[in-house]
């Protein structure tokens, strides 16, 4: 499947939200949409959600319009939309009703993921009584019970502790090998880089950057060096202010053009003893405060 969103437009009242938003995201992937804080996000994700029609534009899938009462659709928000002082298997069953599924079909979809989560014991259990992270997989359950064709997943790991981040992890590349189409939108921008292929950057209702992440972050490295070393110090004072140490404690050095990268890499092997040297790329939490900086 390949899905489009072309040129969309709209407005609140007199203010303007989105401004010609395009972007495309294709079966057994995951597109990374970022910006910050009022940026157009999540009005893209109910125009695509048909929760509001779009001013202008059109969605496609697979070269026609969206039909969406065939296409199915999970969404998991940033903010629970559940019903704290509700039994968790019950108001399961009454959201994957909601979405077309038959009562039989439900019942066991939602078993076989209560228990895929580790949640089956909690089932009888008002939500209230669950963790906040455990309250995240039970949200997760009613985004996945339906098995949807395009999975919307608004910060996913927000409470999740660092073990139900790695099953929430598997349970996302699953999806992806199943052939569904993933948007992931989350100012963790580790978790963006590691499942996104490729990322849209809004700003101001546009989309200011999006393509292939590995190429964006090729054309937008610059002549500078990172190293890894042992002799930290001595490096560091050999190249004086042009080299600093970054938060996972490489060193960067900056650099004039190309001739200096080949000259100065020749160097640092010769000079002292390296563990790595290579040409520095930006990671996406540079690339996004790079292109997002200042507020179209």
């Amino acid at each position: 499947m390949k899905l489009e969103l072309r040129d969309l437009y709209k407005s609140f009242g007199e203010h303007q939200v989105l401004k010609g938003i395009s972007l495309t995201a294709e079966s057994g992937t995951a597109l990374g949409l970022l910006g910050r804080n009022g940026a157009g996000k999540t009005t893209t994700i109910r125009i695509l959600m048909n929760v509001f029609p779009a001013d202008r534009g059109e969605i496609l899938l697979d070269g026609k319009p969206i039909d969406h009462k065939s296409v199915k659709i999970g969404y998991l928000p940033e903010e629970r939309g559940l019903y704290p002082k509700k039994i968790i298997a019950d108001q399961l069953l009454y959201f994957a009703e909601l979405k077309g599924m038959k009562r039989t079909d439900a019942r066991a979809a939602i078993d076989s993921w209560l228990k895929r989560l580790g949640m089956s014991e909690y089932s009888n259990k008002r939500l209230d009584a669950l963790s906040k992270g455990n309250q995240q997989k039970i949200q997760l359950v009613t985004a996945l019970a339906h098995d949807p064709h395009i999975l919307i997943l608004d910060e996913p790991f927000s409470g999740l502790d660092p073990v139900n981040a790695e099953l929430l992890k598997e349970v996302v590349r699953d999806e992806m090998k199943r052939g569904k189409i993933i948007l992931f939108s989350s100012h963790q921008m580790n978790y963006i880089e590691e499942f996104c292929s490729e990322i849209a950057i809004l700003n101001g209702g546009h989309i200011v950057l999006s393509g292939n992440l590995r190429k964006i972050r090729h054309q937008m490295a610059g002549n500078d060096l990172l190293v890894r070393s042992s002799m930290q110090e001595q490096i560091l004072k050999y190249y004086g202010d042009r080299a600093f140490l970054t938060e996972d404690g490489a060193i960067r050095i900056k650099l004039n053009d190309t001739e200096d990268c080949r000259r100065e890499m020749q160097l640092l092997t010769t000079k002292w003893d390296v563990n790595e040297v290579r040409i520095f790329e930006p990671s996406l939490n540079d690339i996004f405060v790079q292109t997002t900086r200042d507020q179209i």
